[in-house]
């Protein structure tokens, strides 16, 4: 569903005066001005290889497409085109303002990298409890426009927020070898409650990217809080879940042998264990799977981050791959936010697709965030994802209920499994 894109036209070759020469030098084109900025090798597009400008995008090769079609069509006619090359390094008015909020932390440090990388942010704020300006000044030598600043303390907070279009939430104490997300609940519950009530307070218009874990208990949480403080809207609250995704494409494409490029897989549900149900029937592209690996490939994907945390026997979770998909997440975002029309991630929202009132599933993004969700997506599946389907259920809304209950300060309901 993301947005085709068609090639630049094709390049006239013709003499030209040395001024000429010189001129053309002095203004390269978007996509190689948006290459040189990701520290990638700067390709002409009329002669780089599909797959070499992917390098370009979080998102592979539609959100690449995507991308590179929103800063070619009109490039011939843009007023940049006849600036000096070095206008090209100041942020367009065009891009966004982005907070993350634990910064400091091991998802922090190399999401704020890659944040900074983005060609759609202009404006970098890292806040951490400890001291993040010495990693806001080592981001700030990267030779890329976007300005990072560093914030620390509750004093500094307000300053850090003010004018967020995206505030990201990283803040938390990670996993350890025999935790479950739920563990960290007592903990993490806390520091998402008292951030989301400064985000209500300071940047109530911003969309909110909940990354702390157990994300189906924090976003909850974050609901309530914006509700309580009356500036709650549905379309721009998000449990960052792409992680699940790009988890699910990777292990089916190595499973079967496919280029990865080509593969997509719906994932639904929550962002915990068996509350992560990918959808194996609707892969693209279609692939054949028998029972038995379908049941792997599931499991494997439910327990991608149990995977990652023993093999790092207690030194971390799962902080490079989730800092990658967090970026995936806010590029499609920003991109939403700036006016693409064809814009689809997975993310925990609220949402009527079932009776529980959060759930993940693929999401169309726009300028005021979440535009619709798709339905088709429980429709037609295999008897396998409707058997999970239904068995996740009471998990997820025990984890909801959690949530709700901790900022309303009621009695937190216990699951019981029979």
């Amino acid at each position: 569903m993301a947005a085709t894109t068609t090639a630049p036209p094709a390049l006239s070759v013709r003499p030209c005066s040395r001024q000429t020469r010189s001129a053309a030098r002095a203004r390269p084109s978007p996509v190689t001005a948006l290459r040189k900025y990701c520290g990638l090798k700067a390709t002409s597009p009329s002669t780089a290889s599909r797959d070499s400008l992917e390098t370009a995008s979080f998102l592979g090769e539609e959100g690449g497409a995507a991308l590179r079609q929103s800063i070619t069509t009109s490039w011939a006619s843009s007023p940049l085109n006849q600036a000096p090359a070095s206008s090209l390094l100041r942020p367009r008015a065009s891009t966004f303002r982005v907070a993350v909020l634990g910064a400091g932390g091991g998802i922090g440090q190399p999401l704020s990298l890659l944040i900074k990388m983005s060609p759609l942010v202009s404006s970098l704020n890292l806040y951490d409890i400890a001291n993040v300006r010495g990693i806001a000044a080592d981001l700030s030598h990267c030779n890329s426009p976007c300005r990072v600043a560093g914030f620390s303390g509750a004093a500094e907070l307000a300053r850090c927020l003010s004018g967020a279009d995206v505030v990201i939430i990283p803040a938390g104490v990670p996993r350890k070898p025999g935790m479950t997300r739920d563990d960290l609940f007592t903990i993490n519950a806390s520091i998402v409650k008292t951030l989301v009530e400064a985000v209500a307070d300071l940047a109530p218009t911003a969309l909110i990217h909940i990354i702390s874990n157990p994300v189906n208990s924090t976003v909850p949480i974050a609901a309530e809080v914006l509700k309580q403080k009356g500036v709650y809207d549905p379309r721009k609250l998000f449990g960052v879940t792409t992680l699940d995704v790009v988890r699910a494409n990777t292990f089916l494409a190595q499973k079967k042998n496919l280029r990865l490029v080509d593969v997509d897989v719906p994932v639904i549900g929550g962002h915990a264990g068996t509350t992560i149900l990918p959808l194996l029937s609707k892969a693209r592209p279609a692939t054949v799977l028998t029972g038995d690996e379908v049941e792997e490939l599931t499991a494997r994907i439910q327990n991608g981050g149990t995977e990652v945390v023993e093999a790092k026997a207690g030194a971390g979770s799962a902080t490079l791959s989730m800092a990658y998909a967090a970026a995936r997440f806010l590029e499609s975002s920003l991109r939403g936010l700036d006016g693409d029309q064809e814009v689809y991630e997975c993310a925990y929202v609220q949402s009527a697709l079932t009776e529980l009132p959060f759930f993940a599933s693929r999401v169309k993004l726009g300028r005021k965030g979440v535009e619709a969700a798709v339905p088709a997506d429980l429709q037609g599946l295999s008897g396998f994802e409707e058997r999970a389907l239904e068995a996740l259920k009471p998990e997820l809304r025990a984890s909801i209920d959690k949530g709700l209950a901790f900022v309303r300060k009621e009695e937190v309901p216990v699951l019981v499994v029979a």
